[in-house]
């Protein structure tokens, strides 16, 4: 059983919503993935979106990460400081990662013949300035910005517990370590929102319970999640919101106790009883 650490309930600073999707259809032909989903995520808070394999969760990912444009419907990031909310329809992926969504997949995407620091250096180049002549010419801001990427990057692997393995390739972490790394990778970013499909897939008890402090000391800093996890466990332990769906459609949402206690959800995906 994971535990939950009370003293990470974010409920009082919960803010306004960072994510907003609104009526999202997917058609791929006469197949309708997603039919009218609607989300949303606030500041601070950690959502998860279950159902069975099949029900159009990682295709609802793609379409708000750019990898495939709607059918229908919005997709609004709310950046503080900005009075209208950035539409994200239609964004190709690197663009949505610069207006401030990154993702994890369900399979790691790391870069193997690199080293752990270059993997999270890679992230951090999104937020860089320098053009094509700074890097040719080595100017002083270009060489400033590098000193800077190493910095923050490393800064990151702290705080997923990396640090020490900055120099060794990706390929040859223990794979729970890998899922960190990309963890990793997609904080260097800097995201407004951080997406995780299926975090925990593939890694044994202990990993796993790894992964649950892990994210719950990203969420206690601040960062509004989105995750995607079919650990039930793990999701009644980390989550504020649960939102279910079940053939492309939305069937239920709210707090882990009403997801715990709805009798469909209980029957369709959870089980008669869940031990929690």
């Amino acid at each position: 059983m994971y535990v939950v650490h009370t003293a990470l309930t974010k409920t009082s600073r919960m803010s306004k919503k960072i994510l907003e999707v609104k009526n999202l259809t997917m058609d791929f032909g006469g197949v309708r993935a997603l039919g009218g989903v609607d989300l949303d995520v606030k500041g601070g808070e950690i959502v998860a979106l279950i159902g069975p394999n099949g029900a159009g969760k990682t295709t609802f990912f793609n379409c708000v990460t750019g990898i495939y444009y709607p059918t229908k419907g919005d997709i609004l990031l709310h950046t503080p400081g900005r009075q209208k909310p950035k539409s994200l329809k239609g964004l190709k992926p690197n663009q949505v990662t610069v207006a401030g969504l990154a993702r994890t997949f369900q399979n790691i995407r790391l870069f193997s013949q690199m080293t752990v620091l270059e993997n999270v250096m890679i992230g951090r180049h999104c937020r860089t300035k320098a053009f094509i002549f700074g890097a040719l010419f080595r100017t002083k801001s270009t060489r400033q910005e590098e000193k800077e990427i190493i910095d923050y990057s490393y800064s990151i692997l702290e705080k997923v517990g990396l640090a020490d393995l900055a120099n060794e390739y990706s390929k040859n972490l223990p794979y729970g370590a890998q899922r960190r790394l990309e963890i990793a990778r997609a904080l260097a970013t800097d995201p407004l929102l951080l997406l995780l499909d299926e975090p925990a897939a593939g890694m044994n008890p202990q990993e796993t319970n790894e992964l649950v402090t892990l994210i719950q000391n990203i969420s206690s800093g601040g960062q509004s999640i989105l995750l995607i996890e079919h650990d039930m466990k793990l999701v009644m332990t980390l989550s504020e919101r649960i939102f279910v769906m079940d053939y492309g459609r939305k069937i239920a949402q709210g707090t882990p106790d009403e997801i715990r206690n709805n009798q469909e959800v209980i029957k369709a995906y959870l089980g008669e009883e869940l031990d929690a």
